[in-house]
């Protein structure tokens, strides 16, 4: 059956909705306002936190693209960008934290363990948004973590725990973790840089976007959904038409019914262009 056009634009932010600089291009805005302008909503969905998605949706400032939505840390977070509030999280608790740092560290050893959690808003004073274990080093560009004992990462509600071994490839880091954790958790990752990371079972971009997609009132019957890792696996196989990047993982290009160029030759844009040509 052909698909589209959509009704529903869904996209990862890293690898796949901006290049390699971090920047949305100007032809990636252009087919998004003239999707919006036919009336088809456009929604995040990443493994970011509340706080780093400013950096993404202030590049769309001043054009007729609009980001309302973002579907954060890899479903748990259901983030309202125009407003800056959470609208809903899933947590594990702390007993649960517990039990999978005990199994982190014995199945990886040496590796550092770090607890994502969700405020009220991006940057909610009141929670201590991302805390780490001593010598957690910090897979991206910008740490921002608060290093703390033990204790104090497992003591309150997270939304993710990240399970970091720099020089160890994430896969291999994954195939350790995921037959101990069983249910106790998902287990994912969004990079190959040695970060491993544990939510709900049962959470992912897919049920975040299906669970955003009820609260919102957004239509779900024509989604497309755009991904390189196998943190997007699980959206692009329930989206009615999941396509992958060229220079995506493995999974995420099995997953997909389509794959196309990548995210810095405008791989979103190409295929969005099919129902939303720019003049």
């Amino acid at each position: 059956m052909t698909f589209g056009p959509p009704t529903l634009i869904a996209s990862d932010v890293d690898g796949t909705l901006i290049d390699d600089d971090n920047r949305v291009s100007a032809r990636t805005l252009s087919v998004l306002a003239a999707a919006r302008a036919a009336g088809v909503e456009f929604v995040l969905a990443t493994g970011r936190p509340p706080r780093w998605i400013a950096e993404i949706t202030d590049q769309f400032a001043g054009t007729d693209a609009f980001v309302r939505y973002a579907v954060c840390a890899n479903g748990a977070i259901l983030y309202d960008a125009e407003h800056d509030r959470v609208l809903w999280s899933a947590n594990l608790e702390p007993d649960v934290l517990l039990k999978l740092g005990e199994i982190a560290y014995q199945q990886i050893p040496g590796c550092g363990i770090a607890a994502e959690r969700a405020g009220q808003s991006a940057n909610d004073a009141a929670t201590a948004p991302f805390v780490a274990s001593a010598g957690y080093e910090h897979a991206w560009l910008n740490p921002d973590h608060v290093e703390v004992g033990d204790d104090e990462v497992f003591g309150h509600p997270a939304v993710k725990l990240l399970v970091r071994k720099p020089g160890m490839a994430s896969d291999e880091m994954a195939e350790r973790l995921a037959p101990m954790v069983g249910d106790l958790a998902q287990v994912t990752f969004s990079t190959d840089n040695g970060l491993i990371e544990l939510s709900v079972p049962g959470t992912h971009k897919a049920s975040g976007l299906e669970r955003l997609a009820d609260l919102a009132g957004l239509p779900a019957d024509a989604v497309i959904t755009f991904g390189d890792m196998p943190n997007d696996v699980e959206m692009l196989t329930w989206a009615g038409h999941g396509v992958a990047m060229g220079h995506g993982h493995p999974a995420a290009l099995d997953a997909a019914d389509e794959v196309t160029v990548g995210n810095n030759d405008d791989g979103v844009a190409r295929v969005l262009e099919r129902w939303f040509p720019v003049g």
